[in-house]
């Protein structure tokens, strides 16, 4: 039994709607990255039989390309399913104090809103032949993923 080793796994995958804009910056030497937390809801039936809601919220950061998608397709509300790996970090903040967090590094990203194209000129934009009105206050919480879920989940 000593000769068996136990595999080395890092996966997770978690969807969930962004709890405000995603930070995007570039490191010293110019490398794209951001980050964001998501909300992952979970519905369930307590011991009385009615539906009750939990709600688990996760640090994401991603890096190069992937970190400049984000940067443009992200807002605060935003559906998004993550794939990748925990890691975990830890720094002295400027109080003095030892801090550590532990986040999904992000290895892809599937955007689960609509992407508006472009604009025609007249303040709407084409989405896959699609025309919606530009507006800037538009509240993506209407395209979260709890849609896609049954009444059972």
């Amino acid at each position: 039994m000593a000769d068996l080793k136990m595999p080395e796994i890092n996966y997770v995958i978690v969807a969930g709607n962004l709890t405000k804009d995603p930070i995007f910056r570039e490191t010293t030497n110019g490398t794209p990255v951001v980050n964001f937390s998501i909300a992952s809801n979970r519905k369930f039936k307590d011991s009385s039989n009615q539906w009750q809601e939990d709600v688990c919220y996760v640090g994401v950061v991603a890096w190069n390309k992937l970190a400049e998608s984000c940067r443009d397709r992200l807002r605060k509300g935003s559906a998004v399913l993550v794939d990748g790996e925990l890691q975990s970090r830890s720094w002295k903040s400027d109080d003095g104090h030892n801090r550590s967090i532990v986040e999904i590094k992000a290895r892809r990203i599937q955007f689960l809103n609509k992407r508006l194209i472009g604009s025609d000129g007249n303040g709407a934009v084409e989405e896959d032949d699609i025309s919606v009105a530009v507006d800037e206050s538009i509240d993506y919480t209407e395209d979260s993923f709890d849609k896609f879920l049954s009444e059972e989940e």
